[in-house]
């Protein structure tokens, strides 16, 4: 019978090619993501995990991390890596997400596009067999890039896969890689940089923010913080303001019952959202709403504001807020 195979594929150019490598051997593969608030799409939005499926037509099974991916971010175990990016304990969840597939489908081992020494928390020996013990998949998991200079897997000792055909990569250099997809014709891959929001300093300041003023999250509050400006006005409100239309559509598409929503009256300007405890900041919330409305430099600006679930608006008189006041409460 074909030997099956687990392949990790994020869709980027190491994971393509640990594919690659594997269905040259002639093994049957099938791919697996897993889906976090956190994934960050190229900029046509494409899912690149899909995409790359579908180029070699293998298919793909998507888990969701959920809640328990949520928890992994706030009290990471082996603590984060670069900013607020928990890269152990999210590797280690991954992983036995895709041992619990690979023990329903009989499939013969799982690999991954991991590179030895390409990134310093996750790819170093140390780190990798910790995470394979952590997952319950002590020598199981081949690296088809960097093989070569590791210990031999089960699969190799077994004779299923050609340890011969495999390679020996390392370090953070990625030139190998791209020469060897230019040979092999694969040229429709992203950068490598900017797939994960949890590695975005300015996102990871707003993610801290929430935690830090926050006993419950829930992805909606995820998808929140990658849209607009956000202003903490006090430890229990919290104000967010659209950046241009489509953040203005977001933003509405996001508000929960009881949240308030402000514009600015006779002027163009943003749709703001006020989250919280919000009697004691809606003058501040109508002030910051009105300075990035195009009535910035006028005395005084009308603004209106309802609650989501509400039709009835009210009304209040501001100066739009200074340079003082928006860097006091700009998260």
């Amino acid at each position: 019978m074909q030997t099956k195979a687990i392949a990790l594929l994020s869709g980027g150019l190491d994971s393509t090619l640990a594919v690659k490598l594997i269905l040259d051997q002639g093994i049957n593969v099938t791919a697996v993501n897993m889906v976090t608030p956190f994934c960050n799409c190229n900029s046509q939005g494409r899912c690149e995990s899909k995409h790359v499926a579908e180029q070699f037509g293998i298919e793909l099974k998507v888990f969701n991390g959920g809640d328990e991916y949520l928890e992994i971010v706030r009290n990471p175990k082996h603590g984060y890596g670069r900013n607020m990016n928990p890269c152990l304990d999210c590797r280690i969840l991954l992983y036995k997400k895709a041992k619990q597939y690979m023990d329903e489908t009989k499939a013969a081992f799982i690999f991954t596009g991991e590179v030895l020494g390409q990134r310093p928390m996750s790819q170093h020996k140390q780190a990798m067999n910790l995470i394979e013990k952590e997952a319950g998949l002590i020598g199981q998991v081949l690296r088809p890039l960097s093989a070569r200079l590791l210990e031999p897997t089960i699969a190799e000792q077994n004779g299923l896969v050609d340890r011969s055909k495999l390679l020996e990569m390392q370090g953070r250099t990625r030139k190998p890689q791209m020469a060897m997809a230019e040979e092999l014709g694969i040229n429709d891959y992203p950068c490598p940089a900017g797939g994960c929001l949890l590695t975005d300093q300015q996102f990871a300041i707003k993610l801290r923010d929430l935690f830090n003023h926050s006993d419950k999250v829930s992805n909606r509050d995820m998808q929140m913080l990658k849209v607009g400006r956000h202003f903490r006005l006090n430890p229990q409100a919290k104000l967010i303001v659209g950046r241009d239309e489509a953040e203005n559509t977001k933003i509405m598409q996001l508000a929960n019952p009881g949240d308030l929503l402000f514009t600015v009256v006779d002027h163009p300007g943003p749709l703001a959202l006020l989250r919280g405890e919000a009697q004691a900041a809606i003058t501040p919330a109508a002030s910051i709403t009105a300075r990035y409305s195009d009535g910035k430099n006028c005395d005084r600006l009308l603004v209106k504001y309802n609650r989501f679930s509400e039709n009835h608006a009210q009304e209040i008189t501001v100066a739009p807020g200074g340079d003082e006041v928006i860097a006091q409460c700009r998260i």
